[in-house]
């Protein structure tokens, strides 16, 4: 819906409907006038402070309220980019919790204590809880052209979206640069003070990274690169077009190894699917493996074939993040842990 106002409730209204009635009543209560009664005069009085908040995500959609969002609710590697620039949700979905209770790798530097955690894994969300927080806006990346918020239940993502508006941010087929910015832009308007010495600092040290790899890319370009992800049953190889951090360092010279096409065709374009017996398929230099929770690390592979692999045998595997916290802070390390095993390899391929 580009540049339409997305139906919205006050934080008032909305838990008074929710206490009450249950979640049926909040959801019918979508359709009715924000302005209406005392609760137009409550955010009249805050808008009069605060002054309106206007953003345009990346589906085209403008959102536009009477005041900038203070219940924030948002998919947790989303949240933890807005952290890092001061800006803080009550509510986050997606992985938050590992299963000894401790700060999934996506959580980043947040207290998830507390965090009202809507879903810790795929197809999760409470709706009750979601709607119990008075959210102002749900906010999360999209990895599609489509506009699909990463996270949110197909099946229940009619419900969700009646509650608040949303924003989307883009990963799909796009360099790591590129949402970073928008990343950036997004916590600005949320209130965030991007021209802070710690911010400027941040973004600074990131660009210097970026330098760094594409230094070394050009001095090692013998040394290929391999994007891996494991399960019990299948290791997959990533290709460098999609994905916001393959494309960037193909982008900075780094010799990505790619999956043959028609594999990656059958994926819509992501990866191919390998049995453990056919890892050897792509000789590789360095390994870069996927450090989600949901993966197999690569302590825990115990396939022969897996350890027989030159760059394993090596010590020329470090992890890769699929899903970058996208904040300049979060982002560097990525780039420098890629460049420091670049610049150390041996070529074994």
């Amino acid at each position: 819906m580009p540049n339409a106002r997305a139906t919205h409730l006050t934080r008032r209204g909305i838990l008074a409907a929710g206490g009450a009635l249950g979640l049926g009543a909040v959801l019918a209560a979508c359709g009715e006038d924000d302005g209406s009664k005392d609760g137009g005069s409550d955010a009249k009085k805050a808008a009069a402070k605060s002054g309106p908040w206007t953003f345009k995500d990346d589906r085209g959609t403008t959102v536009k309220l009477d005041e900038k969002p203070a219940n924030i609710v948002a998919f947790t590697g989303v949240a933890a980019a807005l952290f890092d620039y001061g800006v803080e949700v009550k509510g986050v979905f997606g992985p938050t919790k590992t299963k000894d209770g401790k700060a999934d790798v996506q959580a980043g530097d947040m207290d998830i204590s507390k965090l009202t955690i809507l879903g810790n894994e795929w197809g999760q969300f409470n709706i009750e809880k979601y709607a119990g927080l008075a959210p102002d806006v749900l906010i999360s990346t999209m990895f599609d052209s489509t506009g699909t918020l990463w996270y949110v239940p197909e099946e229940s993502k009619d419900k969700i979206l009646k509650l608040a508006p949303s924003v989307g941010v883009s990963v799909f087929d796009v360099q790591m640069p590129q949402p970073l910015q928008r990343m950036l832009a997004l916590a600005e308007s949320l209130g965030a003070d991007v021209k802070s010495a710690k911010i400027t600092e941040a973004k600074k040290k990131f660009e210097t990274a970026a330098e760094r790899l594409r230094k070394a890319a050009k001095a090692r370009p013998e040394i290929k690169v391999l994007a891996g992800s494991a399960s019990q049953d299948i290791f997959y190889v990533s290709g460098s077009n999609l994905s916001i951090d393959l494309e960037y360092f193909k982008a900075l010279g780094v010799n990505i190894v790619e999956p043959s096409a028609k594999a990656l065709k059958a994926s819509g374009g992501w990866f191919e699917n390998l049995s453990w017996e056919n890892v050897d398929k792509y000789p590789a230099d360095i390994i870069i493996m996927d450090d989600r929770t949901s993966t197999i690390q690569p302590a825990d592979i115990t396939e022969a074939t897996w350890k027989k692999l030159p760059a394993v045998k090596a010590g020329q595997v470090i992890a890769r993040t699929p899903e970058p916290i996208l904040s300049y802070d979060k982002c560097t390390p990525i780039l420098d842990k890629l460049a420091e095993a670049i610049e150390n390899a041996k070529k074994v391929a």
